[in-house]
This record gives C-alpha cells, sequence and structure tokens, in this order.
C-alpha cells in the first residue's frame, strides 16, 4: 500500500572528496540492526528494543514497512539469516528469514516476499498468503515450536551463517565460547564444539571463507563437505573447519592486527578475498572507532585504511548489494547517540593501492609482528630453562636426601 512507503529527505555528500555517499535516512535510530540484501532490497529486521521491520530499496532510495515483531518479542543481540528455498515447488521470489537469539531468547521465521511489487508477479506461486511477510514461531513436522541458539542468557550478540554441502546447515557462535550446528532441513541441533579461544564472544564477526561462496556445482562432494569459516573479536582471531563427512572441526589461529585488538561491535562484511570491518567499541577504554580495516584472507594481511567513517561508530550494521559494488553501512551508535544514518561506499574505494600512510602503518605492524615472534622465542626459552632448572634442583634435592 502506498501509506507503507516512507521516503526521508536525502542528504548531501558529507564533503566533496568522501567517498560516502549519504543516503536517506533510517525510519527510526537503529542500533543492533539485523540486515540481509535481497536483490535490490535491503530487509531490515528491528534493532535494540525495536521491532519494526522495513525494506529499503537500493534504487529508489526509499524505505517501506514489512511488519513488526510480536509485542511480547523484545529484540537486543539477536541475529537474523537468510535462508534461501532449495524446494521445486518454492515460489523463486520468496525467502526465508530466520530470527533468533538476543537477551530474551527467541526463535521466529518469516516468508518474505517483496513489498514493493506486491500486487505483481512476486506473488504469483504463492498458495497461501497469510504468513507471507510476518513473523511466527518455528514449528517443526510434529507441530512442535523449536529454538535455535545458545540457552537463555547465553544469545546475547550470537553469530550465525549459513553452510554445508546444501547450504542447510547453521553455524552459530555465542558467548559460551562454543560453535553449534543446526540442521535446517531436519530442525535440530546435531553438534556442539567449546572454541579454542580465551575470551568470550560476542557482537563479533563471524563469516564464510570467501572460497565457500565460490563453490560450484563442478566441485567434487569432498570439497563441498568442507565448510570454513573465520571468527575476530578482540584479541581473538580463529580460522574454522567443518568436515561434513567426518563431523568433525579444525580451528588454527588467526593475529588480529595491533590496533584492533581491543576492539569488538564494529560493522563487518565479507567481500570477495577480504573482509572489512567498521568502526567498533573500545571496551577497554569505553571508547568508539571511525578507522577502516582490511583483512586479506588469502594473504593474512592487515590493512588499516587511511580513509575513515564521518563518525565513530559501534554496533552498525553492514552489509554488501548482492552484486558486491556496494557496502552499506546502517545506524550504530555514537557515544550516547543512536544513529538514523544510512551510508554507502563504493567497493573499489577499499581496493585502490595503498597510500603513504597505509603503507607506513603496515610497515609498523610487520615490525610489530616480528617483535611478537622473538617474544614468543624468548618465551619458549624461559620455559625450557624452567625445566632443566627444575631438574637440576630435584636431582641435587635427591643427592641430599641420600
Amino acid at each position: 500500500m502506498e501509506s507503507n512507503y516512507i521516503k526521508l529527505e536525502e542528504t548531501s555528500n558529507l564533503t566533496t572528496t568522501s567517498p560516502f555517499e549519504i543516503l536517506a535516512s533510517l525510519p527510526i535510530p537503529l542500533r543492533g540492526a539485523q540486515c540481509v540484501p535481497h536483490s535490490n532490497e535491503i530487509i531490515i529486521c528491528g534493532g535494540s528494543f525495536h521491532n519494526d521491520c522495513y525494506s529499503y530499496h537500493i534504487l529508489r532510495n526509499q524505505y517501506k514497512f514489512i511488519c513488526s515483531y510480536p509485542k511480547n518479542i523484545s529484540l537486543y543481540g539477536h541475529c537474523v539469516v537468510k535462508y534461501a528455498n532449495n524446494h521445486k515447488n518454492s515460489n523463486v521470489n520468496e525467502i526465508t528469514l530466520l530470527s533468533f537469539g538476543g537477551t530474551n531468547k527467541h526463535t521466529l521465521t518469516m516468508k518474505y516476499v517483496s513489498v514493493w511489487d506486491e500486487e505483481k508477479e512476486n506473488r504469483n506461486g504463492v498458495v497461501d498468503t497469510k504468513h507471507i511477510n510476518e513473523w511466527a514461531p518455528l514449528i517443526d513436522s510434529k507441530n512442535k515450536q523449536v529454538y535455535i541458539g545458545g540457552e537463555k542468557g547465553l544469545s546475547e550478540g550470537l553469530r550465525a551463517v549459513i553452510g554445508g554441502n546444501n547450504n542447510h546447515l547453521l553455524f552459530i557462535t555465542h558467548l559460551s565460547k562454543s560453535i553449534e550446528i543446526f540442521d535446517l532441513g531436519i530442525l535440530q541441533h546435531i553438534r556442539h564444539a567449546i572454541l579454542p579461544i580465551e575470551n568470550v564472544i560476542m557482537y563479533h564477526c563471524f563469516v564464510l571463507k570467501p572460497e565457500n561462496k565460490l563453490q560450484t556445482a563442478n566441485e567434487n562432494n569432498d570439497n563441498k563437505k568442507i565448510t570454513e569459516m573465520m571468527l575476530f573479536c578482540e584479541r581473538t582471531g580463529l580460522s574454522i573447519k567443518y568436515n561434513e563427512a567426518t563431523n568433525t572441526f579444525q580451528f588454527n589461529n588467526i593475529r588480529v592486527c595491533t590496533t584492533l585488538r581491543f576492539f569488538s561491535s564494529y560493522g563487518y562484511v565479507c567481500v570477495n578475498d577480504f573482509i572489512l570491518f567498521f568502526g567498533g567499541d573500545n571496551v577497554y577504554e569505553l571508547g568508539f572507532s571511525n578507522e577502516i580495516y582490511k583483512y586479506l584472507t588469502v594473504e593474512n594481511k592487515w590493512i588499516k585504511f587511511e580513509q575513515t567513517l564521518p563518525m565513530p561508530l559501534a554496533d552498525s550494521l553492514v552489509v554488501a548489494s548482492e552484486d558486491n559494488v556496494h557496502i552499506h553501512i546502517i545506524g550504530g551508535c555514537n557515544g550516547d547517540k543512536v544513529e538514523s544514518a544510512h551510508m554507502k561506499i563504493k567497493v573499489k574505494e577499499l581496493i585502490n593501492e595503498e597510500t603513504e600512510e597505509e603503507k607506513r602503518w603496515i610497515k609498523e605492524e610487520n615490525e610489530q609482528i616480528i617483535a611478537e615472534e622473538i617474544q614468543l622465542e624468548i618465551k619458549k626459552m624461559d620455559e625450557g630453562f624452567d625445566i632443566k632448572k627444575l631438574k637440576v634442583d630435584r636431582f641435587l634435592f635427591t643427592c641430599y636426601l641420600f
């Protein structure tokens, strides 16, 4: 309906030289929003203490109201993923959204059909329109309600990705320093493992490794049964590999660059063979960042951009358009202020040759890597010395007794 359209005054670019383009403001200020791309839309599924859902049309630069979460649901630290239907009889224009977790744990599902052409062909083939574009409980084949995610109290700030041979496995990481696998085909948890990390994780970066996104039907079944993921939070960097055939995990540490180690709650997105990090919250100094970082997954290399965000931001949502041309930064908080800002930047702006300032940072970071390696070797030597000293002391003590 026409009354659902929301067109807000578009703000001009911040400066004539800024690569960020300011788009129509969000209908409401949002932090901790959850968004998924779909064709020419970005579906915004609520945020912290805000239950309304909207579709942003990329070409029209407009928002349109979809629905609201049930009134008994209070959103804070939830997660939303898009699950493509693989059934032969499913409507090609229909996708399934899963919303789960958060402080007040919930599990809901929505069959979404574009609200922008609701009177046109997009609704053709949809047999039951009663439950289209509204949240409903997730029900299994036995008509029982299904819950996804960790225990209540451990679900805030959880993150999830979909992988597996048939894109049927939901991988969930959360506060208890663990990873769970939920089979979307049978609606059951099938695997749980403890992550080899020291600090707790929440509001972290969790993405599929780019190689998984590029898998094609021509690959052999063994390769398709391997799902690789990457996780970042403060000092923690982790490569996670799951073998579907053997139901086993393999973990490897990834070094996090020095200047990002105290941050979480950053916006992030994986594009091509790199991961981008925007802003973040320094939980130790109670400060917000406007910095932008890039991690090159193939080269295992970090870059801190000279270009920064227009303002410090934490708890923003970052999403790439489905054609990977633009990166959208949506909402977030800047100190006590919750933002309604929506901006985008071209991906090509973030793959240019390094500036002199960026090269200087890379050089300093490489020097830091060498220093850390030396410290690690010294630590190993000290531990070896202590062991030898312990053996000598034990020998002398034994001789003294006899």
